[in-house]
């Protein structure tokens, strides 16, 4: 956590282009010393690998997904990319999708994963400053 109350929490998954096999225990070291490697620690949550869309998804993606509009109405081309069934608009699209989940647990927005991450962090920083506001003046 950082002084601002923010927590960035990553969630390895391997449903976009099996990208992820590694087991439990090979997902740290892989990082470290593969890709992206050069000794590269998270300075994030990481928790285990699980699915994010499809009939195994975890549950925390489905309150996402149900919380937030989809960001976007079509996956490209999916043969061999995606790897659950059934596909759902609201399925997150591709790795790094991001949402950002306020202090009362309730969702407040959804990125799609190509999205420049300088939006990301400036409308991050414009959610915080507003809660920052509305506690001071209220």
């Amino acid at each position: 956590m950082n002084p601002l109350g923010l927590t960035i929490l990553g969630f390895p998954c391997n449903q976009f282009g099996k990208q992820e096999p590694g087991q439990r225990h090979e997902i740290l070291p892989a990082l470290k010393h593969v890709r992206p490697g050069n000794g590269f620690v998270p300075n994030f949550l990481l928790f285990e690998k699980g699915d994010v869309n499809g009939e195994n998804e975890q549950k925390v993606y489905t309150f996402l997904k149900n919380s937030c509009p989809p960001v976007g109405d079509n996956f490209g081309n999916p043969t061999d990319r995606l790897f659950w069934q059934p596909l759902k608009i609201s399925d997150i699209k591709w790795n790094f999708e991001k949402f950002l989940v306020g202090p009362d647990g309730k969702p407040v927005m959804r990125w799609h994963p190509s999205i420049n991450i300088s939006i990301v962090k400036a409308d991050i920083q414009r959610y915080l400053l507003e809660q920052y506001t509305r506690d001071v003046f209220d």
